[in-house]
């Protein structure tokens, strides 16, 4: 953002309570913008035969994860659980649980992450181009991102 959306007066540094912040240097217009996150959730659906990883259209072709979505205003994160799962899949969720919630400060988001148990037959929307399920004994997480998320619900699954 370059110029203020307010007065239109050319971005800066403003001081705030003992921080920089991004804001209108006009004193009299006071707009502050303050990048909070954005809310993700994200889901590990579980499916028989294991978790379903799917690769979104605009990712490198290698690259596949667990489903994600924006929560809406309003919205109950459960719910746009449920809501993504089956947008993005076609799946029926049957059971869910919270796995955790999640920095992710490379995109300026805070994962909510759900374990779904989901039934029905995959069926992907336009956001998705290919899926997999992999068994939850081959499943790796990674170390940023929904990948924490996987790295807890795995190590759950270990000590029950």
């Amino acid at each position: 953002m370059n110029y203020c959306p307010q007065c239109a007066s050319p971005m800066g540094e403003v001081l705030i309570n003992s921080e920089i912040r991004k804001g209108c240097p006009d004193s009299a217009c006071g707009f502050v913008l303050w990048n909070n996150p954005t809310p993700v959730v994200a889901m590990i659906v579980e499916v028989e035969g294991g978790v379903v990883l799917a690769h979104n259209v605009n990712w490198p072709k290698s690259f596949y994860s667990i489903i994600t979505g924006f929560l809406e205003a309003g919205e109950d994160p459960l719910e746009c659980a449920k809501r993504e799962t089956m947008e993005e899949l076609n799946l029926h969720t049957l059971d869910s649980s919270l796995v955790g919630v999640y920095a992710f400060p490379q995109q300026n988001q805070v994962i909510i992450a759900y374990h779904i148990k989901a039934a029905g037959e995959v069926k992907l929307n336009h956001e998705l181009d290919d899926y997999k399920i992999v068994p939850v004994n081959e499943l790796k997480g990674w170390d940023m991102g929904t990948g924490l998320a996987i790295n807890d619900w795995l190590a759950a699954q270990r000590a029950s």
